[in-house]
């Protein structure tokens, strides 16, 4: 697997769980300055601001505000009011939606975690009904709503809640990583009932006995379920920065008679960029993950474990000097 991904990268996924660590980075100017490349910044503002250069580009967008683990009611209420004010704000845009329930140009991404899942008691429906809230302004607003993954604890919590907000909401989005054993199956499912599926390779540090770890393995893995969503009903995100993934996904495509409005790609705001446009200008529909917020020290170091050039471009620009 090389050093990276069996030191480096456990090495920095721990460092994204430190709080000690986390206050000393978010004290670092350097740091900071580092950080607004995967970042759009800390407001609503900076995220709309973000937003109209992708949209100028002609690329689609998905908004997410920074935060996990919320371990108290009123910051998950707090997190809650911040996307109502995020969506209230994207429809004063006037950035008209699609005609389709599936590649609206504006979305948002909520980690459930940050919305009171985590609480001690009744966490589970607390997440679920300030979800329900936000999926009731997206719908006034024209905007799109998706669930993103987070660590293997709250997969079946997660999937819970997406169900019984597709009941009503039948646009809701769900985030799938591939490299946990059991997300083929959850394709399947997901895939008959036509469901909206970002289809990422996974960003924590999880057991053997729960993930592929190996590189080829993840791939490998990615690959049959992006398969089983592209000859489903549903409308497959192939969320990923991987060349060889990127190029399979056309071919996977034509094999299963899908046009280009029939499914996206996906990839993170400051990677790729260029890659993003080759693929827009082409015709596809690509849409840029945003994240946004003032919690941005897990998401930063997450980004840093997931490719040895972000670790690289990091300690880059920490030595750089500034003129």
């Amino acid at each position: 697997m090389g050093v990276f991904a069996e030191v480096a990268r456990p090495a920095i996924l721990t460092a994204g769980r430190s709080d000690r660590l986390r206050r000393t980075a978010e004290r670092v100017p350097a740091t900071r300055r580092v950080v607004h490349r995967f970042v759009a910044g800390e407001t609503v503002t900076a995220a709309l601001d973000a937003v109209a250069c992708l949209r100028a580009s002609g690329r689609l967008v998905s908004i997410d505000h920074l935060g996990e683990d919320v371990t108290d009611a009123d910051t998950a209420d707090t997190n809650t009011e911040i996307y109502l004010a995020l969506l209230d704000a994207l429809a004063a845009r006037g950035d008209a939606p699609e005609a389709t329930d599936t590649a609206r140009p504006l979305e948002v991404s909520l980690k459930l975690s940050a919305l009171g899942q985590a609480l001690p008691r009744d966490g589970e429906k607390i997440a679920l009904e300030n979800a329900h809230t936000i999926c009731e302004r997206a719908r006034r607003t024209g905007a799109l709503v998706t669930v993103d993954a987070e660590d293997h604890t709250t997969t079946d919590s997660t999937l819970s809640v997406v169900r019984d907000l597709r009941a009503e909401f039948g646009w809701v989005g769900v985030a799938l990583q591939a490299y946990l054993r059991r997300t083929y199956g959850d394709c399947v499912q997901f895939a008959v009932g036509g469901a909206r599926v970002r289809l990422c390779k996974g960003a924590y540090d999880e057991p053997a006995a729960l993930a592929f770890r190996h590189r080829d393995d993840i791939t490998d893995s990615y690959l049959r379920c992006l398969k089983v969503l592209m000859a489903g009903d549903g409308y497959p995100m192939v969320a990923s920065h991987d060349p060889a993934i990127i190029a399979a996904a056309a071919g996977i495509a034509a094999e299963t008679h899908r046009e280009v409005h029939d499914f996206e790609y996906q990839m993170l705001y400051g990677i790729r960029d260029a890659e993003q446009r080759r693929l827009a200008a082409a015709g596809n529909q690509v849409r840029v993950y945003v994240p946004f917020g003032t919690q941005w020290y897990g998401y930063f170091l997450r980004r840093i474990a997931e490719r040895p050039a972000n670790a690289k471009f990091f300690l880059r620009a920490l030595t750089e000097r500034r003129e």
